[in-house]
């Protein structure tokens, strides 16, 4: 194949280096990665075989440089294998994640090259380097030092191993989730065992069916965590029942699905992983190089939130067994829709109310992107003209207020079985001035998509995430670093979340509110009295919304506190016991994600980190604070946390940065105050 033949071969032409999509074919991706692995270990062997002694101009510069046509590669295949498989990328991503594996400790374990650094690192004061290039000095010791770079040979051979059939392993469960969670998709024969749902969603769960070849049916398809969104709004009780056990069901049932092995065993390797790594365990492996530095630092902070969650939960659950009487008992699958009974009966708020003001289109232009420009000055111009990866991926450019360019965004709202589940944000291109790189950001959702002509009407809660993964699509965007290795996001895992996360708050921020909660029928503004009553119930079921988030991260810290000699053979026996352990084991209030289908933590890269939401939502909080005693959406408020915090991608300590924009370190009151715990 000539090299013109291949689009990863050389930088995209398209504005933006958006990549070629419509001349990418599947036969293009293994040539390149097999190209990508060749060149950047022939860069390598040139930094090392290099006989002056090391600087950063002849040592770190080139490793920046090193490995962009794999970068190129892998932003890609990644991103289709996520959110549009097929047999094709599933085979090949199993393929190559060992391979990739071994690619980076190649790297990373390479002896000449970490002496290289590890000579740089003790000259530091010596080289008179500006911040961030002293910083990244700084990160690539910490890092290969972590990854094993000084072991002797014969550890360094069994971590390669650990890490390659990690990567299978984790790689594996990825595949059977998606695999699992499209087979219990649940089928109903008729709209009226889906009672209550609106029109919008019925539409979708039709649509669905009829892809399926069931027409005239129904088909209700999992999201990821444990409850669907759709559990608050059915009335009868044994299709809720129907949903739920499909969800938890998912990994458990025997087959070629069946995560409980894996579970086992990715655990094991990562503990025996860890000891070779000279830690007792792979949190404290983990949280060694995250803000949070230890596991007890992690158990303190949820332990103290866990008994408060708890007790408030229990009370919540009294309120929901008054409602549903004496004859029958609160089930995890009736907690959505009686907490909408006993909401609107404290506090008259209806959330399916808000449904037909929460229209995805207006949601968008008028509420996530104006928010943007009226807090940042930025734009949003949809570019037809520039194709994505899917049909339904949509192309925008974002510039800045004096019309520079800022970057393209990629919305690929709709779920579909290709796709796996949750809502996240990905690179494509990622800025740096040394490779003189733009920015291409994806967020991706899981949205039932209904019958064409009829609205795409978002829930509350798919309207919150909408604006949460806009914040880490911002983030990257706003990013303007010297070196690759800081781009975008790449910030510690227990920080990634705060940005998105402070994002949030705009979507009921009044201004804001008021331009996109229209009706999407009669045009009128979603009433004052409505939004009065939410802000009313904001802490109602924090009980439970903490104690389902706080039940998964500890069980996250529990399955990677076990340590190489401890032996685990029963995972629903392990889950059961760290839930006792914790005082979560209420069983009307399931974890939000069970071991056989704990994505973030067995394939998602959020092991022993599940804890990182909650960990950034203090700062998170403490913003909000900050922002609302500085007169909310302000452009001069925007311009110092995108200058301060957001601008800094990875270039400099996040907790430093935090207190560069704050003037001090962030307190918990906040969020104590915002879950309900502070009494």
């Amino acid at each position: 194949m000539a090299d013109t033949a291949n689009p990863f071969f050389s930088p995209s032409t398209l504005p933006y280096q958006l990549p070629p999509f419509a001349d990418i074919r599947d036969e293009h991706y293994r040539p390149a990665f097999e190209r990508g692995f060749e060149e950047q270990l022939a860069e390598i062997d040139a930094i090392v075989a290099a006989g002056e002694p090391a600087t950063f101009e002849n040592t770190m510069l080139p490793l920046e440089r090193s490995g962009q046509t794999l970068q190129r590669v892998a932003e890609v295949f990644f991103n289709k294998s996520s959110s549009d498989s097929t047999d094709f990328t599933n085979a090949l991503e199993e393929e190559m994640a060992p391979r990739l594996a071994a690619h980076q400790d190649a790297i990373r374990l390479n002896p000449e090259l970490y002496a290289r650094i590890a000579s740089l690192h003790a000259r530091l004061d010596e080289l008179g380097l500006d911040p961030e290039s002293r910083y990244l000095v700084e990160r690539y010791y910490t890092e290969f030092t972590l990854a094993g770079a000084g072991l002797d040979d014969a550890d360094k051979e069994r971590l390669r191993e650990y890490n390659q059939r990690l990567s299978t392993l984790t790689t594996r469960f990825e595949k059977n989730l998606l695999a699992d969670t499209n087979e219990l998709a649940v089928v109903f024969d008729s709209a009226e065992e889906l009672d209550g749902l609106g029109e919008g969603e019925l539409s979708a769960a039709a649509q669905a069916a009829a892809e399926r070849g069931l027409d005239g049916k129904y088909v209700v398809t999992l999201v990821l965590p444990t409850g669907h969104p759709w559990l608050a709004d059915l009335t009868r009780r044994e299709s809720r029942e129907r949903i739920m056990a499909a969800s938890r069901a998912r990994g458990i049932r025997g087959g070629d699905n069946d995560n409980r092995d894996l579970v086992l065993e990715i655990t094991r390797l990562r503990a025996e992983r860890a000891r070779l790594l000279g830690f007792d365990t792979h949190a404290a492996y983990v949280t060694a190089d995250q803000t949070a530095r230890t596991p007890e630092a992690v158990a303190d902070m949820l332990g103290r939130l866990a008994p408060a969650a708890a007790r408030n939960a229990r009370a919540e659950q009294a309120d929901l067994q008054r409602q549903l009487g004496d004859d029958e008992t609160v089930e995890a699958w009736d907690w959505a829709h009686l907490t909408g009974k006993v909401r609107a009966e404290k506090f008259d708020v209806d959330f399916a109310a808000m449904r037909p003001y929460f229209e995805a289109e207006r949601v968008l232009r008028d509420g996530v992107f104006y928010a943007a420009n009226r807090l940042y000055g930025i734009t949003f111009t949809e570019r037809p003209d520039l194709v994505a990866y899917h049909p339904d991926a949509r192309v925008f450019e974002a510039r800045n207020e004096d019309g520079s360019e800022l970057g393209l965004y990629i919305l690929d709202l709709y779920t579909r079985d290709s796709k796996r589940g949750g809502a996240w944000m990905n690179p494509l291109i990622s800025q740096s001035a040394l490779l003189d790189t733009p920015t291409v950001v994806v967020n991706n959702l899981n949205v039932p998509k209904p019958a064409a002509g009829e609205p795409t009407l978002l829930t509350y809660d798919e309207t919150n995430t909408l604006f949460h993964e806009f914040g880490h699509a911002l983030h990257g965007l706003f990013a303007r670093v010297a070196y690759p290795r800081f781009a975008g996001t790449n910030v510690f895992r227990d920080f990634v979340e705060f940005p998105s996360q402070v994002n949030e708050m705009w979507m009921l921020w009044p201004e804001v509110l008021e331009n996109y909660a229209v009706h999407h029928r009669t045009g009128e503004r979603m009433p004052q009295e409505l939004v009065d009553k939410l802000h009313a119930s904001e802490s109602f079921n924090e009980g439970f919304a903490t104690s389902e988030y706080l039940a998964a991260a500890l069980l996250d810290q529990a399955w990677h506190r076990i340590t190489a000699d401890d032996a685990v053979e029963d995972v629903a026996a392990f889950e059961a016991q760290a839930l006792a352990d914790v005082g979560l084991d209420n069983p009307a209030v399931p974890p939000r994600y069970a071991s056989t289908y704990f994505a973030h933590t067995f394939s998602g890269g959020y092991d022993a980190g599940y804890y990182s939401y909650i960990w950034s939502e203090v700062l998170d909080a403490d913003t909000v604070e900050w922002f609302r005693e500085n007169g909310g959406l302000k452009r001069e408020n925007g311009d110092r946390f995108r200058s301060r915090l957001l601008g800094v991608g990875g270039s400099k300590d996040p907790l430093e940065a935090y207190r560069d924009f704050r003037g001090r370190d962030a307190e918990i009151e906040p969020l104590l105050k915002r879950r309900g715990l502070d009494n």
